[in-house]
């Protein structure tokens, strides 16, 4: 049976959230970036994918959600944009919409 790809995006953001979940609490040195950036960019092209679907996959629900609880688990300091890139990753695939409008500011602002 052909996977579809829904099916194969929810499985690489299940993917990309598990490697940073073993790169955040296997090296305490050095915050997980990377993989974190791997995971956002994974969770926002499902998202661009299913943004008129009214069903989410549950791996990428789970995914996503522990994702903005772990972000600061276990770390003094983390970098700012990571627990705002987390929040606008919930926005995209929630909500449908992304809240950061840099370059995309109306007239005025």
């Amino acid at each position: 049976m052909p996977v579809s790809e829904k099916d194969r995006l929810a499985a690489e953001v299940a993917e990309r959230y598990s490697a940073f979940e073993e790169a955040l609490f296997g090296d305490k040195r050095k915050y997980p970036l990377q993989e974190f950036k791997a995971s956002w960019e994974a969770g926002r092209r499902y998202a661009e994918l299913t943004k008129s679907d009214p069903l989410i996959h549950k791996n990428v629900v789970n995914a996503v959600h522990v994702l903005t609880d772990i972000v600061g688990e276990g770390r003094k300091r983390i970098p700012a944009r990571i627990a705002r890139d987390a929040e606008r990753l919930v926005r995209l695939i929630f909500s449908g919409y992304d809240p950061y409008f840099e370059g995309d500011e109306p007239p005025g602002l």
